[in-house]
This record gives structure tokens, sequence and C-alpha cells, in this order.
């Protein structure tokens, strides 16, 4: 259910410059980043990419919905860790985005690490704005 703008609580905001090839920075100086395409796509890699800034951000929304499920578990995530692998390709309408999340939690065996996981992604932010739009597969 998408929540209204008299429920928001943050928000961020972030300007970019020259898109794929300049600057993004957050109104407050926090972040400020050069941006650059990937070698790979032909660019001089020499700063960040919006995959890499999407893979971050992410990666620490999965891992605060997992914090949320592992208390409500009373599941130990000490050492955990979320990856988010996020990649850019073609496809019918020009690029799209592909992501896989994986997550190493030490503290559970393999059973419960895959539940936790697989409740973070229902209540994750990124996970429900990204459902039904983007494939998402969970390591």
């Amino acid at each position: 259910m998408p929540i209204q703008q008299s429920d928001v609580l943050y928000t961020a905001v972030a300007t970019a410059e020259n898109g794929r090839d300049g600057r993004v920075a957050t109104d407050d100086g926090t972040l400020d980043v050069v941006v650059n395409p990937p070698r790979e796509l032909g660019g001089s890699g020499t700063g960040t990419n919006p995959e890499q800034l999407f893979a971050a951000g992410y990666s620490a929304c999965f891992q605060g919905a997992l914090g949320v499920v592992a208390r409500q578990e009373k599941a130990d995530l000490t050492g955990s860790t979320v990856t988010a692998k996020v990649g850019l390709g073609k496809n019918g309408d020009g690029f799209g985005i592909i992501v896989e999340i994986s997550a190493s939690i030490p503290g559970v065996d393999t059973d419960t690490a895959r539940s936790l996981i697989e409740q973070a992604h229902q209540v994750c932010p990124y996970s429900k704005a990204t459902r039904g739009n983007i494939t998402v597969t969970l390591g």
C-alpha cells in the first residue's frame, strides 16, 4: 500500500548534474560524488555510477529490514552482511536493471537464514518499490 505525503518521516534530496557523466550531491552535503560510466560501458570508470549507488542503498536498506525481522524472530545477526549486485543490461525498451541480494548470517543455521532473508524481502522498502518492476533474486 503506497504511503501518503502526510505519512513521510524523512525525505532525501539529491541533485545530479550531467547525468551518468557528472556529479551527484545531496542537499545537506553529506554525499557529493563524481559519476562516470564504468569501463564496461565505455566510460572512464573513475567515479561511481548509478548502479553502484543503487546497490549501496539497497544493501543498506535490506540489512535494516533484516534487523527488523531478526528482532521479531529473536535471531542473532551478529557479524551479518548483505550484498546487492545490480546489473545493467539491454531490454526491449532500451536498458533495465536486475538485482541479486545475498546475505551472510553466521549466527543462525541455513534454514533460519533463508527464512529471515525471505521475510526481509517482504518488508524492505527497496524490495517493495522494485517488486513487479525488475527481477530480484535472493541468494
